[in-house]
């Protein structure tokens, strides 16, 4: 049995291979193989690809996030089922073109002069002439007009005349061969560069992905591809001062180490910034370490403009700390005793929460330094985002404590470097912070400190503002806030105010401000009040709203709370001047500046009771170490797919604006001269095609009557 697809043959038994190619080679199988090649890239561009499968649980649920990791739609192009998806897709387009370059080679040929003279009435651009000329004369000049005007031109001499057959526009069907065939091309080349070879030969070598812990160094032998790979896309980090030579493979269950055959040196990072401190170009001075001659050669590799060596692209693709050594002072918010820790980005350090045997063990995790972080303080929007990556005043909406004021106005500003750590219990659960080393002018009248928390990467940091004192430091609210907790300083302080603030010749007067004043200090530090949601006691001015939401009519709150408030306001006062008193500093002068860190003072005790920890880490000092994340690709497919875009760009071209033309003119005798009799065909009837045959009607016709 011959199984035959118009100029597609082959020779079988089977009636089911006959309808496997029929089905193979039809266009509509072609078309519905691409539909949903279009679909599951839509799938791969919503969906982020390669994150760890606790990220969907968090966003989509446990539902969507296992049916994801089931079908594979958290690494699309690397799935099984869309690399034979497109497999089938170029064998299906090879079968299409096998099956009509054969018809459209033999119709390229073919000048189709044996057309009869019947036919070419049936035609919609037709015309009819006299001709004074012999039919032989005639259809010489009719063939020396169109050869002069493009056209490929063929005479056939018949009994009764001459056949003048033309054609123009052979580029349209070629155009349909380039179209299918750069189809063909830009899956073979995404084939080449993707997943597909790299499986196939962990497969074929007995190579596993590695999901394990540790250093790069010690991952086995099992998981490691060998420098003559022949395609791959990995990346590497390399910090300044050292070198790197192995790449890492993201696959779908864990990673695959690719060796390469240099090693790449990073010699200095470099950052260049805008005038209003944003970013515009980072680049990486390099040397390249060549394994096998020992040659050394220096590159720079920036955004957009990589370096080549040994057929691997090396691109810029992020940067990262590179093991920058900081240095952490522990501020007692909450209770506690200062000291100073020292760690490297991305190590950590024990901490020992408590005294005695039965202590709490913590680790205090250095997760990231930033040394610029350019901010908007005009705009408002209410995103609730990352405060490292959107406006730091947005981010501040949702901080612990005081709200922030409103502005339209954008204003970049840089404001400095911040830490970020995170805090991990013995049970393994961990709080990130992010604090910044300088105090931020919020526009309020008083720098603050910033020191941001939150439970997991889904949320945004909230911040406590903390105020600075005339020191520029952080001691002043620290000796506030341990004042505050001293039964006895608070009673100092409450006689002072009060001796102040009342006559002396009314002492009961004065014995009852002690008595309201005393209450609220207490309140305000969480003396006497019941248990919050946590179990630690009601504090700040929330246990003040209690308190007078249980004891005042709702008519006197308002009143009742203007009053406290101020009570509160003037007692903290001069518990701030006894601290200073204690320290030796000089006392503070009421000024509008003393007046603006005394109100942020009060908003940031209230809300230090709600700060999760003890301690807060402000960084001291550090020694920053930067470090280049490098893409390398070595991509056999590239100039493939490069070729598939240049024939599917002259492919459309061609089928889009190149219109295949026909002509014909029957010569016959009559009388002493001839008849002509002429017909024009076109694969697309449009207006240039009707003016067009208008053109060669006059041209040709007018031409020959004369």
């Amino acid at each position: 049995m011959t199984t035959a697809t118009s100029g597609l043959q082959i020779r079988s038994e089977s009636p089911r291979l006959r309808t496997a190619v029929e089905l193979l080679s039809s266009m509509r199988f072609s078309i519905s193989l691409l539909t949903v090649i279009c679909i599951a890239s839509v799938i791969g561009t919503i969906i982020q690809q390669q994150e760890p499968l606790v990220n969907y649980v968090d966003k989509f649920g446990p539902f969507w996030a296992q049916l994801f990791m089931a079908l594979k739609l958290n690494a699309v192009y690397s799935a099984a089922w869309f690399l034979v998806i497109l497999a089938f897709l170029v064998v299906s387009t090879s079968l299409c073109i096998a099956r009509n370059t054969p018809k459209i080679v033999t119709d390229l040929r073919a000048y189709k002069e044996n057309m009869r003279e019947q036919s070419l009435r049936a035609f919609h651009h037709r015309a009819e002439a006299p001709v004074a000329q012999a039919p032989e004369a005639a259809a010489s000049r009719i063939a020396q007009v169109l050869v002069h005007g493009g056209w490929k031109v063929k005479l056939q001499q018949r009994d009764s005349g001459w056949m003048v057959a033309a054609k123009r526009g052979a580029a349209n069907k070629v155009g349909y061969l380039a179209a299918h065939s750069a189809i063909v091309l830009v899956c073979l080349g995404g084939l080449l560069d993707g997943d597909m070879i790299v499986r196939a030969q962990m497969w074929l070598g007995g190579k596993t992905a590695f999901n394990g812990g540790g250093m790069i160094a010690d991952v086995p032998a099992q998981h490691r591809l060998p420098a003559s790979n022949p395609t791959f896309r990995g990346n590497l980090m390399v910090a300044e001062g050292t070198a790197s030579s192995t790449a890492v493979l993201n696959q779908s269950d864990g990673i695959v180490i690719q060796e390469l055959p240099f090693a790449i040196e990073l010699k200095k990072f470099i950052v260049e910034h805008y005038s209003t401190g944003m970013p515009k170009l980072f680049a990486s001075e390099i040397v390249i370490h060549d394994k096998a001659t020992g040659e050394k050669i220096p590159a720079r590799v920036e955004v957009n403009h990589p370096a080549s060596w040994r057929g691997i692209e090396i691109y810029q693709a992020s940067f990262d700390d590179g093991g920058s050594r900081v240095k952490l002072r522990a501020v007692p918010v909450n209770g506690g005793k200062p000291f100073e820790v020292e760690g490297v980005i991305g190590g950590s350090t024990q901490l020992t929460k408590g005294p005695g045997a039965g202590a709490e063990k913590m680790t205090l995790e250095f997760t990231g330094l930033r040394v610029i972080n350019v901010e908007n303080f005009g705009g408002m929007d209410k995103g609730g985002a990352d405060v490292r990556k959107v406006d730091l005043r947005a981010s501040l909406d949702a901080q612990l404590g005081a709200a922030n004021k409103s502005a339209t106005k954008k204003e970049l500003r840089n404001v400095g470097p911040s830490v970020s750590y995170k805090l991990r219990d013995a049970a393994g659960q961990a709080r990130e912070f992010n604090n910044y080393m300088a105090p931020v002018d919020m526009g309020d009248g008083v720098a603050v400190y910033l020191m941001g928390v939150r439970e997991t990467p889904a949320e945004a940091f909230r911040y406590l503002r903390v105020p600075a004192d005339d020191q520029g430091g952080l001691d002043g609210f620290v000796r506030l806030r341990q004042a505050l907790m001293d039964a006895d300083l608070r009673e100092k302080a409450v006689k002072r105010y009060a001796a102040k603030a009342t006559d002396p010749s009314n002492p009961e007067l004065a014995a009852q401000l002690v008595t309201s004043a005393s209450r609220a200090l207490a309140m305000f530090a969480g003396v006497g009040t019941p248990p919050g949601p946590g179990g630690k006691p009601v504090a700040g001015l929330q246990a003040i709203s209690d308190f007078m939401e249980a004891n005042l009519p709702e008519p006197e709150r308002a009143r009742a709370g203007e009053v406290l408030v101020r009570i509160l306001s003037g007692a903290l006062f001069e518990l701030a001047q006894l601290t200073r008193e204690q320290a030796g500093l000089k006392l503070l002068e009421p000024s509008e500046k003393t007046q603006a860190f005394m109100s942020q003072a009060v908003l940031a005790l209230s809300d230090v009771n709600a700060y999760p920890v003890p301690i807060a880490f402000e960084l001291a000092d550090f020694q920053q170490v930067q470090a280049s994340v490098f893409q390398v690709t070595r991509g056999p497919g590239k100039g493939i797919v490069y070729l598939g875009c240049a024939l599917l760009i002259l492919g459309v071209f061609a089928m889009l604006y190149v219109r295949e033309r026909r002509l014909w003119c029957w010569v016959t005798p009559a009388g002493e001269g001839a008849h002509c009799a002429m017909a024009l065909s076109s694969n697309r009837r449009t207006l240039d095609t009707d003016r067009e045959f208008e053109h060669l009607k006059e041209s040709l016709l007018a031409a020959k009557a004369a």
